[in-house]
């Protein structure tokens, strides 16, 4: 039994609420488990028709009604570290304009992304027969290295919990659709050099000026924009960090330029990696990946999908970050990104979301889930 108290009916009726109440609940990441206790007992007092499983301080809670599909609604339960922004506020911010007049929910999480957790929490108390199975996921461990990720942890370790034909993930999206992800890649390129006293620089080789041929060929990049089940996903290949010296008075023998690769869904990471190194053919360096993640396809040409979007409304997009929908797709799971708040707002100090596109996004899941699929 856990010791954090479920929350209450009142703030369950409320979506608001409940997202106020979980992102006053601070869950930096590596100190969830208050926020997964809180959920936990939420679950057990109020959704005794879901079977539920805790790993760590991730939560999956599924519905067994022997429906054809299975969707999963997922989302992270841990937050960036706070910085004077808890406990929340409401307050209105004339500023944006996507709601002018309308209230806003200030703090850490709100934007990313307690609105989507406590969308699903609601839901997964108030729907004992959706039309579709539904498992409902909050993990832990997203926003610090991905070898912790809960999410990816589940799908190695217990897979079959996220046996499913779609999947939500209620990352901030302004309320509206995001399909799939572009894929991401990490690349040191390093040049060589001869170490010298400055004094006598033409003894040496200088490794920094070596780079400049690097930095020539990503000025002169132009990044494609690719169409990938009708969306189109803008690419992006940008230095992103630059280290190299020894000391005031010494040639440096090393230059190291570390280059990210933002490409579309289509292609795979062999793919990036060789349009990289195709790029930075002819030079002397040495190129050593130290990141990469696939991105995912939006899958939005499944009947499921199409009925959510019928569901939802609007038009879809691409999502140009990359999301936990990649880990989906790699499990051969089509997903979507959708939930309320700005992700250009995301882990700012000032995060906020507006009320409204909370409140949008559980009308919005639950005329799906309630539909006849």
């Amino acid at each position: 039994m856990t010791e954090q108290p479920p929350f209450a009916p009142d703030t369950l009726a409320d979506v608001v609420a409940l997202t106020r109440a979980m992102c006053d609940i601070e869950s930096v990441s590596g100190n969830e488990r208050a926020l997964a206790d809180a959920i936990e007992a939420t679950l057990a007092a109020h959704a005794p028709h879901l079977a539920v499983t805790r790993d760590g301080d991730a939560i999956v809670a599924r519905t067994q009604l022997g429906r054809e599909q299975r969707v999963i609604i997922a989302g992270h339960i841990d937050t960036v570290p706070v910085n004077d922004n808890l406990p929340t506020v409401l307050g209105d911010d004339p500023d944006d304009p996507t709601n002018p007049d309308g209230a806003h929910l200030i703090g850490r999480g709100t934007v990313d992304m307690k609105g989507g957790c406590a969308v699903a929490l609601a839901l997964a108390c108030r729907l004992p027969e959706p039309a579709v199975d539904v498992s409902f996921v909050w993990y832990d461990h997203e926003e610090v290295d991905a070898s912790l990720n809960g999410l990816g942890r589940l799908a190695r370790t217990r897979p079959e919990l996220l046996q499913a034909d779609f999947a939500v993930l209620g990352e901030p999206s302004n309320g509206a659709v995001e399909g799939g992800c572009n894929g991401t890649l990490r690349v040191d390129i390093t040049t060589r050099g001869r170490r010298a006293h400055s004094a006598r620089a033409w003894m040496g080789v200088n490794a920094i000026h070596a780079a400049a041929p690097i930095l020539e060929r990503l000025a002169a990049y132009q990044p494609a924009t690719v169409t990938v089940d009708g969306l189109d996903y803008r690419e992006g290949l940008n230095a992103v960090g630059i280290s190299g010296g020894v000391a005031g008075n010494v040639i440096p023998d090393q230059c190291t330029v570390t280059v990210n690769y933002r490409f579309a869904p289509s292609r795979s990471l062999a793919d990036a990696e060789a349009h990289v190194r195709e790029l930075f053919a002819g030079l002397d360096v040495d190129i050593a990946v130290t990141d990469a993640a696939s991105g995912a396809r939006p899958g939005l040409d499944a009947p499921l999908a199409q009925r959510f979007m019928a569901a939802v409304g609007g038009a879809p997009a691409p999502k140009y970050g990359w999301t936990d929908v990649a880990r989906f797709s790699e499990l051969g799971i089509p997903a979507v990104n959708y939930g309320p708040g700005n992700p250009s707002l995301a882990h700012a100090d000032d995060e906020r979301v507006p009320v409204a596109q909370i409140r949008d996004v559980e009308r919005g899941l639950t005329a799906w889930l309630s539909a006849s699929i």
